[in-house]
């Protein structure tokens, strides 16, 4: 008979080895991030491994998406949150040495997950401490780190300027670092373009460990990071941006009305009037299928348009009544605010709510969803809208969200930026669908009804690509498993997201990352994986 103890140790042999490798991976890690760190005292409070007490808090305080919040979701073998610029570099050198992917996360907004989830064994730099905003009213600009969010950067503007602003997200709690190097935009798009378009400077790690400024860097990896997603090239550490004038009074309003109150007229109109309009004049369009309140028991459509406009209300609905007289906007509609309000009010806080609240940064709760983006060049006709509602109720909770170009857009060359979305685009669109339910049923159902609109809408939207936004990330339209097939299947993504200026990107990739260590589901490949 064989001894009981030598079986038993081999039983728990494959259990224990995964926990050993990581062990090993770990102080491995932190031995190295010791040694290139500056100081290196106290560093292995910043690095954390599965078994450290505040391993999970800290990978959950970042997830936006519940998705990817689960148990059987991938997990990093290390976390690190760094405090110092030295911290990335050892971070960048150290991932780099020992062969780990490295995620990069911000403000974890990643619709996919991308920034803190992967099929490989990989490492998360959690940017979140370094969130600094320094603002220059004299020189009309500030410096931003790649760890603040959104909300923080408006306020500090704020604290400084009632006059100053910066067009970027609605939504407070994103990450600079992801948005802007994404091409961000917010609802000042109209007037000021994109935030990419109001970077002046930067500061970056690259795959060598250094610091690099946009001189130091070169005017390809500068362009690169400014609509090209900055981590298929380094880490962004901070940009320095450009403020722009907003006036003392701004225009808020939000309309809505359902089939049976004419949405679809307005709907139609709508498509002429928001891209074309006054630049100062942002209008948002959301179609979401609700409950009939006039037709009991039934579903119908509510459109609802939502707006700033940079200038008072008088002005405003003046405007409007000229052009856009199915929207019946009156001046009790409309409530005039300071931009700061203003942001809060996009943001979903109450009027009245106090600027400070922008620094909060766990407002979001972390539910579950879904997104995917398209690019409308031509007005949809009123059978082909009336057909789109019927699909939208028939499909299930999928709503839709339309966001018009012109204006400033349209004055800017597709390839000033990596984002090449410019003239000719009427508005985007956001496919948008969000559950409670937990589970992978629940999870299959839902996306299964994004994507059910999405194939639908095909007719309508770009073609030859069919263009996406990389902001609204989306795996469905390709994936690189960063392999001999790498820069085939990026072509797949790189086109709908880029354009033409993908073959540029590749050119800077593969120029300063040649060995592609700054890997994504959705990076940028090298000419080298091409076959």
């Amino acid at each position: 008979m064989f001894p009981l103890i030598p079986l038993l140790c081999l039983l728990l042999l494959p259990f224990s080895t995964p926990t050993a490798a990581a062990d090993s991976v770990y102080t491995t890690f932190l031995h190295c991030f010791e040694s290139n760190s500056n100081p290196s005292a106290g560093v292995s409070a910043i690095v954390f491994a599965r078994e450290n007490a505040s391993y999970t808090s800290v990978l959950r305080a970042y997830i936006r998406n519940a998705r990817f919040n689960t148990s059987s979701a991938p997990k990093p073998v290390i976390i690190v949150t760094p405090l110092t610029e030295s911290h990335v570099q050892s971070a960048v050198i150290c991932s780099k040495k020992l062969g780990i992917q490295l995620k990069i996360r911000s403000g974890g907004h990643d619709y996919e997950g991308v920034s803190y989830i992967s099929d490989v064994e990989f490492i998360v730099l959690d940017m979140s401490n370094l969130r600094a905003v320094t603002v220059d009213v004299a020189d009309q600009s500030a410096w931003v780190e790649a760890g603040a969010i959104l909300g923080e950067v408006y306020y500090r503007i704020w604290e400084k300027s009632k006059v100053l602003g910066y067009p970027a997200g609605v939504c407070p709690t994103v990450g600079v670092g992801g948005h802007i190097s994404g091409g961000g935009y917010g609802n000042m798009l109209r007037k000021y373009g994109l935030s990419v378009d109001h970077v002046l400077d930067a500061r970056i790690v690259d795959v060598k460990g250094r610091i690099l400024d946009s001189k130091s860097m070169g005017e390809d990896l500068f362009w690169a990071i400014k609509g090209g997603g900055g981590a298929s090239f380094g880490v962004v550490l901070a940009y320095k941006i450009r403020l722009v004038p907003v006036p003392e009074t701004v225009t808020i309003f939000r309309v809505e009305r359902t089939i049976e109150q004419n949405a679809a007229d307005l709907v139609v109109r709508w498509q002429e009037v928001a891209p074309t309009t006054d630049e100062n004049l942002f209008m948002r369009l959301l179609l979401q299928p609700v409950s009939s309140k006039i037709k009991k028991g039934t579903r119908t459509i509510r459109a609802t348009v939502i707006a700033l406009f940079l200038g008072k209300s008088e002005e405003l609905v003046s405007l409007l009544k000229k052009e856009f007289p199915e929207l019946g906007l009156q001046k009790e509609n409309c409530t005039e605010m300071s931009w700061i309000d203003s942001v809060l009010w996009w943001g979903n806080f109450d009027i009245g709510t106090s600027p400070e609240a922008l620094l909060d940064r766990n407002v979001d709760s972390a539910g579950f969803l879904r997104r995917k983006s398209d690019y409308v060049q031509k007005p949809i006709s009123r059978d082909g809208l009336d057909w789109l509602y019927k699909k939208m109720i028939e499909i299930g909770k999928t709503g839709l969200v339309f966001n018009p170009y012109g204006g400033k857009m349209s004055e800017i060359s597709s390839t000033a930026t990596p984002f090449p979305h410019r003239a000719g685009n009427l508005y985007k669109i956001q496919y948008s669908v969000n559950w409670d339910e937990p589970g992978p049923e629940a999870d299959q159902q839902f996306v299964k009804q994004i994507r059910r609109l999405y194939s639908f809408m095909t007719p309508f939207v770009t073609k030859n690509p069919r263009q996406s936004f990389l902001n609204y990330r989306d795996l469905d339209i390709g994936i690189n498993n960063n392999d001999k097939n790498s820069f085939e299947d990026g072509k797949v993504y790189g086109f709908k997201y880029f354009g033409e200026n993908f073959e540029r990107l590749v050119k800077v990739k593969t120029a300063v990352d040649p060995e592609n260590f700054f890997w994504n589901e959705q990076s940028i490949p090298t000419l080298s994986s091409k076959p």
